[in-house]
This record gives C-alpha cells, sequence and structure tokens, in this order.
C-alpha cells in the first residue's frame, strides 16, 4: 500500500469540485444536525456528501477540534466555526448546539473517526437536539464496524453483535468475555493496544478452536488483517512486537451451527423435559423448536406419538 492520503491541500480540489457538482443542488435542510462520518485512518475515504455539507456548515461539533481541524485543511475547507464537543462535556456542550440551531444554523458534528455515536460521542446530542424538535441527519460514511465484517466474512446469516470496547476492570471485563463466548453470532468488538495481549488470553481461553479475524490499522498504510483461532491469537501477538501496535478491530466469527442430526437430539431432549414439566404438546414443541432450531413440525409429531404410547416425557434421558 502507498502513503494513508496526501498532505497536500491541493489534491482534494477535484473532490471539492465535484462534491460541489454532485451535492449542490440536494436538499440541505437548516436548522439541522448533521451526523456526519469521518475517515477511520485514511482520509481519501471522505464522502462527496460530506466534502459538501462540511464546506456549507455554519458549525463543526467536534471530539477533537485540532484533530478536526487538520482534516478540514487536507481537504482544503477553511475552517468554520469549530466547537469542542467530546465524551466528558457532551451534555453540557449540547446547550450551545441548540443555540445555533435555534438561530436556524447548519451544524455538522465529527468524531475523532467512523460514524458518531458507534463506540464514540455524538448520541446524547443527537437525543438533545431531537428532544428540542430539530432535525438530526446522519451522513454515512467510514466505520470500522462494517469495515472489519466485510473482509473477515465471519457473520454467515448477515447477524452480528456489536460489543465495542470491554470494561477495564478485571471482573467486568472477564464476564463480558464469558458473555460473549456464548453469543453465537459473530461479535465485533475494539481494544486498545496497551490491552490487546491481556484480551488475546482471555479470547484464547474461552473460545478455543473459534476464529478470530484481528483487524490492525484498518484503511491505514500498515493495514494487516489475520485470521485464527482464538486459542492461537497469544502466540499470533507474541511472535512479532508489530502485531500489538496500532488500533485494533477484532472479530469472533459466527460459532458453528450444530449439524441436523445434533439439533435433532438436543429438541427431542429438550421437548421431553418440557412435556414432562406439564406444558402442552404444542407449547412445548414450539419452545424445544426455538431452543434448539429443530423443525417445529416434526417435534409435535414426536410428542403426539410419545403421548399415544403413554409416555409424556419422563424418560427424559432417552434420545
Amino acid at each position: 500500500m502507498g502513503k494513508a492520503f496526501s498532505k497536500n491541500a491541493t489534491d482534494y480540489a477535484p473532490a471539492l469540485a465535484a462534491a460541489q457538482a454532485a451535492c449542490g443542488a440536494q436538499e440541505w435542510p437548516a436548522p439541522a444536525l448533521y451526523m456526519l462520518a469521518t475517515p477511520i485512518g485514511n482520509l481519501a475515504d471522505v464522502t462527496l456528501r460530506a466534502l459538501h455539507l462540511l464546506s456549507i456548515a455554519d458549525a463543526v461539533a467536534c471530539e477533537d477540534m485540532r484533530h478536526s481541524a487538520q482534516m478540514l485543511h487536507a481537504w482544503g475547507i477553511a475552517p468554520p466555526r469549530l466547537l469542542s464537543v467530546h465524551a466528558h462535556n457532551e451534555a453540557t456542550a449540547a446547550a450551545g448546539v441548540l443555540a445555533l440551531l435555534a438561530a436556524g444554523a447548519r451544524v455538522a458534528y465529527v468524531s475523532d473517526a467512523g460514524t458518531p455515536a458507534i463506540s464514540d460521542p455524538g448520541a446524547r446530542l443527537a437525543a438533545a437536539c431531537r428532544a428540542a424538535g430539530h432535525r438530526v441527519v446522519p451522513l454515512p460514511g467510514a466505520s470500522s464496524v462494517a469495515c472489519a465484517l466485510s473482509a473477515a466474512g465471519a457473520a454467515g446469516d448477515g447477524r452480528f453483535v456489536f460489543a465495542g470496547f470491554l470494561p477495564a476492570h478485571a471482573k467486568e471485563r472477564a464476564a463480558a468475555v464469558q458473555q460473549l463466548a456464548a453469543e453465537a453470532r459473530a461479535v465485533v468488538l475494539f481494544e486498545a493496544p496497551h490491552r490487546i495481549a491481556a484480551l488475546a488470553r482471555e479470547l484464547a481461553a474461552a473460545l478455543g478452536q473459534r476464529p478470530v479475524s484481528v483487524c490492525r490499522e484498518l484503511t491505514k498504510q500498515f493495514e494487516h488483517i489475520a485470521t485464527l483461532p482464538a486459542q492461537a491469537l497469544p502466540a499470533w501477538l507474541a511472535a512479532d512486537a508489530q502485531r500489538q501496535r496500532g488500533e485494533f478491530s477484532l472479530v469472533l466469527h459466527a460459532a458453528a451451527c450444530p449439524a441436523a442430526g445434533q439439533r435433532a437430539g438436543d429438541g427431542e431432549r429438550t421437548l421431553r423435559l418440557l412435556l414432562a414439566d406439564g406444558l402442552s404438546v404444542a407449547a412445548a414443541a414450539r419452545l424445544a423448536a426455538r431452543i434448539s432450531g429443530g423443525s417445529r413440525k416434526a417435534l409435535y409429531d414426536a410428542a403426539l406419538h410419545w403421548r399415544e404410547a403413554g409416555n409424556d416425557g419422563e424418560d427424559v434421558g432417552a434420545p
């Protein structure tokens, strides 16, 4: 890969012209708060809509004003009024944004990277603006969650869970890892470099052979994506000090689905327990199918057969 982006602001002049041509005639309501996704590393990932909005916004509310000013400069945009709205002042800073909206302004909100309010500040600000009756407009763009999932190929059925950063406290963190280990869907989580080794050990112990994709420095010059069994993570990280540097997105792959025969056996065992507990045939079959993933009709027919044979589920150990 080449450099992540050019620092020469004039390089973006054609993009700004293209943004004006593509977006200038679109509706840009005011007053409104625009939740604007920014690149997660490579500044060339900015969208035309984002460039145009930033060039016409009356103010930009930022998680980090210095970081946002550098981005705007790189894109060749003269910084409009910048406001500081971060995790520690979001509730109080919302009042300043509301005042601007009341005056009819367009305000863009950007977190340091990616989509605001996704493991970043912005949710309280958006909620406050909606509660005050102002329009909140999303401008989609880069997301490390979507980026990691697309490269990992881990969510076969399209379903996933976003866990963000796990708790820093050891006891709470251990509980969170155990909860994730019981999750059958793919899981996306973030980790900082100084804690990645500890997380790797915890995932190795909890997940065993379950595949994990480690996505490091996504979209940047030293982007690295590797997929390996969870139990191999600690050794893999230790083998090269470079692998523990940068920002991490990890994808726990969806748990392997049980074979049809295993699902049927699990469903029948569950069905017998439910019948023995006094549930009706219909209710027991419905619940057993939901728990095991088995066929509701097959379980219903099996329950009827057992009932006709005089067995309402007492022999719960039978297959």
